[in-house]
């Protein structure tokens, strides 16, 4: 159902949003003492709305250009316009003030009577967003220049597929920040120790998470519960995670040992968040689970199909 959903928000914007796209003026781009007073006088930034539709994934990938922009602009609100799907992810970012659903009734016209100083759509492709950025009225409005969305933007950054994504949302945040941003801390997503109270023991744990909202993504249940099994016999805990979609594959992976538990549509994101800190490793396809696992530090295997790996794989060595 729900990646039914997904289909049916990209058929409108490929309709609705081009048409509402080319029906609005183009609009001038900003020029160059607006964003140099920009950087003279960062604490006249009062509210900048980051416009985050999709899923987990780059929910995640964004969270150190939200750090950033907080650092640069310290008494700034920063509000998100996101999707349900991904919205616990910004739950779980302390710098962010207020998060509004972009598919939820009423929520955008509620985002709309907000005056933001800055907008960021940090979407890649679809315009439906970048005609909400516009009609946000916003002075300043960045995006990618993808496609004819690139219109409704006061600054258009390129974007590339050679780069990992972490680096292309740093280009959309570098006009504000005054310069090329070239690394960043990890982990990015702070999960406490006492919000992981209630997952003790020892660091015995492997989580698994089979699913994939992109078919050509899903390695396949059998081959993971193989690798479980193997797992399981050296002596580890296998936690097989998931939403409710997942729960099919997950309990034919826990027919290949009794060391291994589902509790795939059991937790919150929040909750798997806790589990991947406390887990000593994931394995995954390329999926938002990988990255989240990424972002609180917990080493991963990725089985990449036909996603860019040099685009969306996790840096570093344990990765």
């Amino acid at each position: 159902m729900r990646v039914n959903k997904i289909k049916l928000l990209k058929l409108i914007d490929k309709i609705i949003g081009k048409t509402l796209v080319l029906s609005l003026p183009e609009k001038a781009k900003s020029d160059y003492l607006t964003l140099s007073s920009l950087l003279n006088k960062p604490d006249s930034i009062k509210a900048i709305l980051l416009i985050r539709p999709g899923g987990i994934g780059d929910a995640v990938l964004l969270t150190p250009s939200i750090k950033i922009l907080k650092s640069k602009f310290p008494n700034s609100q920063i509000h998100i316009l996101c999707e349900k799907r991904n919205s616990g992810i910004f739950s779980l970012t302390k710098e962010v003030n207020e998060v509004y659903h972009y598919d939820k009734d009423f929520e955008i016209l509620k985002c709309l009577k907000n005056k933001y100083d800055i907008v960021i759509d940090t979407e890649q492709w679809h315009r439906l967003s970048a005609v909400i950025g516009y009609l946000t009225r916003s002075p300043i409005r960045i995006g990618f220049d993808t496609n004819e969305r690139k219109k409704l933007f006061t600054d258009r950054i390129p974007y590339s597929h050679e780069e990992y994504e972490v680096y292309s949302f740093f280009h959309l945040i570098e006009p504000l920040i005054g310069e090329k941003i070239t690394n960043f801390e990890e982990p990015f997503i702070d999960i406490s120790e006492e919000d992981c109270l209630s997952l003790n023991g020892n660091n015995d744990k492997i989580a698994i998470f089979p699913g994939a909202t992109i078919t050509e993504r899903r390695w396949g249940a059998t081959k993971y519960g193989e690798v479980a099994k193997r797992l399981s016999k050296k002596g580890f805990k296998i936690l097989i995670l998931g939403s409710k979609n997942d729960t099919k594959d997950a309990n034919k992976i826990c027919e290949y040992s009794d060391n291994i538990f589902n509790m795939a549509g059991k937790t919150t994101l929040q909750q798997v968040a806790c589990i991947l800190k406390k887990c000593k490793l994931l394995i995954s396809g390329d999926t938002g689970l990988l990255h989240l696992a990424y972002a609180v530090g917990t080493p991963t295997v990725s089985i990449f199909g036909s996603g860019i790996e040099k685009k969306w794989a996790p840096r570093g060595d344990k990765h």
